[in-house]
């Protein structure tokens, strides 16, 4: 079952000056099936956090379409839009983006506070959710309290907890070590195991290990893409370093 859509996605950013202007994503399809753990891998520059952005309508393409389910991202209206993230799409990121002065059971609750849920159904959704990622004792700390991987566990907590219908994770490890980006990793790989669509960016070849699929873009474009299978972990990051190396060579 096709999930989400991708077809002939061009993206240009032109300058104030009228110039030509630079083209970001050339003509990129893909689909995304329910349930699908997809990693989206490149070089600095190839246009995959552009991507990103325009899959979670944080920017919008110049020519193609995105469809989640049946519907168009482009016949959202703006005032509709916040609503539409909140509510259908869960993000992890990089640096995290927890908020300092929010204890980390604020952060992980303020996506249903904007959505005005009652305290009882919030109470009710946090608590298996920490327990499963195990921060529930740590729900009073803040954000500059816990490590790293405390606080990105708060964000994968905070993503999920509206239900969403796909985790976009931007570098979800790019700030960790290794031994706390192979736990986030492991946790990941358990919520797409219970039915999670998830689509990850990373440089990392050991992080997209862990996904069933991997695309990768080069020059604006998905050239190449490696199921993972039956494959053994270890085999998995071979082909994908394998494939990067090709890459960076500039050969198909």
């Amino acid at each position: 079952m096709t999930f989400m859509d991708v077809k002939h996605i061009k993206k240009i950013y032109t300058s104030k000056l009228g110039s030509k202007g630079t083209e970001a994503l050339k003509d990129v399809n893909f689909a995304v099936e329910k349930g699908e753990f997809i990693s989206v891998m490149g070089e600095s520059g190839s246009g995959k956090t552009t991507l990103l952005n325009i899959l979670s309508t944080l920017d919008s393409a110049t020519e193609g379409e995105v469809y989640l389910g049946d519907q168009p991202l482009s016949s959202i209206k703006d005032k509709e839009v916040s609503r539409f993230r909140r509510e259908q799409l869960g993000f992890v990121f990089q640096d995290f983006n927890l908020l300092d002065n929010f204890t980390l059971k604020d952060n992980i609750l303020l996506p249903l506070v904007l959505s005005r849920k009652s305290v009882d159904e919030m109470e009710k959704t946090l608590q298996p959710l920490v327990e499963r990622l195990g921060i529930a004792h740590l729900l009073h700390n803040y954000p500059y309290e816990v490590s790293g991987g405390q606080k990105q566990r708060a964000a994968v907590a905070r993503a999920l907890i509206t239900q969403p219908k796909i985790i976009l994770a931007d570098e979800p490890t790019g700030a960790l070590d290794s031994k706390s980006s192979q736990n986030l990793m492991e946790i990941l790989q358990d919520v797409h195991q219970n039915g999670q669509t998830i689509l990850m960016v990373t440089h990392s070849a050991r992080a997209a290990s862990y996904s069933s699929r991997v695309l990768f873009i080069r020059d604006g474009q998905v050239y190449h893409e490696l199921y993972r299978g039956q494959k053994d972990p270890d085999v998995f990051i071979d082909s994908i370093s394998k494939s990067l190396l090709v890459s960076s060579k500039g050969r198909v």
